[in-house]
């Protein structure tokens, strides 16, 4: 039976395997430029994994809801910004440099997105837009390894600064799609509602349907005003553990059949 909607299919999706970059290039950079015993190790990890694994964990709440999809998507951004702020205090408090957005180095980082083409499209951080894929590589269609290797010149380098750098990049790379994905997913709830809507939009349809076939319908109107009704079980009284037909509209109507 195909799902009412779908879900999963986050390991293909631009924001997750940024993310997963992000994750594992932030494992090795504390075990190899930060003490083991600092509290930061901890706190920069574990952000790292949260955007990785929140985004993962939306992307499987978005069959059933799609507000959860949301928190989970805000909660997975919230915590890679907290990474962000910690690779700008890595080079602040070091007194090393931080890359501006249209230096040379920034937009060599950025264009690896693209495939690493020569044209400049610096101001496309955005792999989501798949309309325009033009000559270059869509880095989806990658394992994580080969992913991986298109950015080892940055993410494997021997200075922190270029590292941390990069990972900056990675990160509002990450934001700018993860900010988008939230943006489209607000206008669907706006346009289309949430899952229950249109789970309830869909039986009604499908009632009306049946009506016009004149087939049964195995599902009875309420007595008292006319809307579906569902099933429920009693959960205490007599009848306890036994199942009725209750309002869809309770509690501010009350009406019952008996099944």
């Amino acid at each position: 039976m195909t799902r009412f909607r779908p879900s999963g299919g986050y390991r293909t999706s631009c924001s997750f395997q940024t993310a997963t970059l992000i994750y594992d290039a932030t494992y090795w950079f504390c075990e190899r430029f930060l003490s083991a015993r600092s509290r930061t190790v901890d706190q920069m990890v574990q952000a790292a994994r949260s955007g990785r694994q929140n985004i993962a964990e939306g992307s499987r709440a978005s069959a059933t809801s799609s507000q959860t999809e949301l928190r989970l998507l805000n909660v997975a951004r919230s915590s890679l910004e907290e990474l962000l702020l910690d690779y700008e205090d890595f080079l602040r408090h070091r007194h090393l440099e931080q890359w501006t957005a249209d230096s040379s180095e920034a937009l060599a980082v950025r264009r690896v997105a693209w495939g690493g083409g020569g044209s400049d499209r610096s101001d496309r951080s955005d792999q989501s837009d798949r309309t325009d894929r033009t000559d270059h590589q869509d880095l989806t269609d990658l394992s994580d390894q080969e992913r991986r290797a298109r950015y080892a010149p940055w993410l494997e380098h021997e200075d922190p600064a270029v590292r941390a750098n990069a990972l900056i990049c990675l990160i509002n790379q990450a934001n700018y799609l993860l900010d988008r994905q939230v943006a489209a997913l607000e206008n669907q709830f706006v346009e289309g509602g949430g899952y229950s809507e249109q789970l309830a939009a869909a039986r009604l349809a499908e009632r009306d349907r049946l009506k016009r076939s004149g087939a049964a319908d195995p599902v009875p109107d309420c007595p008292q005003c006319g809307k579906t009704l569902v099933l429920r079980t009693a959960k205490t009284g007599r009848n306890a553990g036994k199942q009725f037909w209750g309002c869809s509209g309770y509690p501010e109507c009350r009406g019952t059949l008996p099944c």
